[in-house]
């Protein structure tokens, strides 16, 4: 699954990474200015009541019964209401008050004198208890405040927090305050996931930036790479960028000029032996001629025959694609019915069904060397050779089929080697070298297909050129 949806270039991976770790680093950024923003707020906004209800705890111990009702109902205002004589309250904490109960009371703690029991709960402002002398309605119409939204400690939503603290007076007696804590600190800022977008978002477009200029000099040379296999005569890399991309380029075109230098002397070779080879088979030749036994005349004859035919197919395998290719357009339809005409003309039974619509981009001359090949393998090992075409956008198809008797299936590569030939169908006696599908193929993919082999199910070779537009 995750290989389905990883990017399969370097700079979409590239991107990917730097993506999910940029958003991991973010978020747990956020999380952690979230929580210290959290307790400063809430340390920050717990320091007026807890100052507040220690002030009350000493006013309320100096007082009688009777004051302290009267002073109850004067100093019980929002946000925090006080009560006297509310039911003991549990010490435990409510949903998510954890941290707020724990700095809430050890502030407390610190601003009281010592002497007198503490209990602290927090609770939802929806749940939060009532005491015994006011409404739900009330109590929370009082907790909002008299001054509707807007107000200072208004309850903005159903995620307020309210502190119910209990305070043992020095008589015995317990007075209950319930405070509300701003809303507001239990809410991500808008500004800070604004800025944290903004940052993220800035990183990335770096970051694919310089992705881009690191990921596109292997592009260029994975380009050159396949341009040099179609043609060796190509332009050399520009030596520019940084030290490694530079270093690079110069390797390549080192190893491109070498290569060069490699074909034109074998092919110099190649021309050398030719001519040599030629003068010793005249005079071979003239001297068959001046035998009297004519068994022997023709054997020499027939030897000198196979002789001439290697050599030339092999100096025609080896030098005949050196060259630089042409990249012209090219009526393949027009081609292959010149094709049938010459192997009519010879008496051979070739057939084309299918039409090639409009021209390929190529070498002429190559292509119709490559159909030819395929052909003459096709009408000198399976009778005769139908060609059926198959023309589309994005390729143009060849089948060239005959009806001879097939290939064993580990052998539909290997007669793709040069000089490979199987004695049971590919004696020397028909005149075969084994280089003629070694040359088609080396055509075909140079011109950016391929070719290959494939046994008919109602018997014959089916040979697929295929040539992309």
């Amino acid at each position: 699954m995750t290989r389905r949806f990883w990017p399969r270039s370097l700079f979409g991976r590239l991107v990917g990474v730097l993506v999910v770790g940029l958003v991991l680093a973010q978020g747990l950024s956020a999380w952690i200015n979230w929580a210290e923003r959290d307790r400063a707020l809430l340390q920050a906004a717990g320091m007026q009541p807890v100052q507040r209800v220690a002030d009350i705890v000493r006013l309320l111990d100096s007082l009688d019964a009777t004051e302290r009702e009267r002073v109850v109902k004067i100093l019980s205002a929002p946000p925090q209401l006080v009560t006297l004589d509310r039911p003991p309250l549990p010490d435990a904490a409510g949903p998510g008050g954890g941290m707020h109960v724990a700095m809430f009371s050890a502030m407390l703690r610190a601003a009281l004198p010592d002497g007198h029991a503490l209990r602290v709960v927090a609770r939802s402002a929806a749940s939060a208890g009532v005491p015994d002398d006011l409404s739900r309605i009330e109590y929370h119409r009082a907790m909002m405040g008299r001054s509707g939204p807007g107000a200072p400690g208004h309850m903005s939503g159903p995620g307020a927090v309210v502190l119910v603290t209990q305070v043992q007076l020095r008589d015995g007696g317990w007075v209950t305050f319930d405070t509300q804590l701003p809303s507001e600190s239990a809410h991500l800022p808008t500004r800070l996931l604004l800025s944290l977008g903004v940052l993220l978002a800035a990183v990335l477009v770096l970051s694919s930036v310089a992705v881009r200029w690191l990921s596109r000099p292997l592009q260029t040379l994975a380009d050159a790479a396949e341009a040099l296999g179609k043609n060796i005569h190509q332009p050399p890399l520009l030596e520019s960028g940084p030290t490694e991309v530079r270093r690079a380029a110069q390797a390549f075109n080192t190893m491109q000029s070498r290569l060069v230098r490699y074909i034109d002397d074998r092919t110099q070779v190649l021309a050398a032996m030719s001519h040599d080879l030629k003068t010793p088979l005249t005079r071979l030749r003239l001297r068959a001629e001046l035998l009297d036994d004519d068994d022997v005349r023709q054997r020499i004859e027939k030897d000198l025959a196979e002789m001439e035919a290697m050599v030339k197919d092999a100096l025609a395998a080896l030098r005949g694609l050196d060259g630089p290719t042409e990249s012209l357009p090219v009526d393949m339809m027009a081609l292959l019915e010149s094709v049938q005409a010459d192997n009519q003309d010879m008496g051979r039974a070739v057939e084309i069904k299918g039409h090639a619509g409009a021209p390929l981009l190529g070498d002429a001359a190559r292509l119709r060397r490559c159909v030819g090949n395929l052909i003459d393998n096709a009408v000198l090992y399976g009778q005769r050779a139908r060609v059926e075409i198959e023309d589309s956008a994005k390729a143009l198809t060849i089948h060239i089929v005959d009806d001879g008797p097939g290939l064993p299936e580990a052998m539909l590569e290997r007669v793709f080697d040069p000089f490979f030939r199987l004695e049971a169908s590919r004696s020397r006696d028909t005149g075969g070298t084994g280089l003629g599908l070694s040359i088609a193929r080396n055509i075909a993919r140079a011109a950016g297909g391929d070719v290959s082999l494939h046994n008919r199910p109602e018997g014959g070779l089916d040979a697929v050129l295929e040539l992309p537009r």
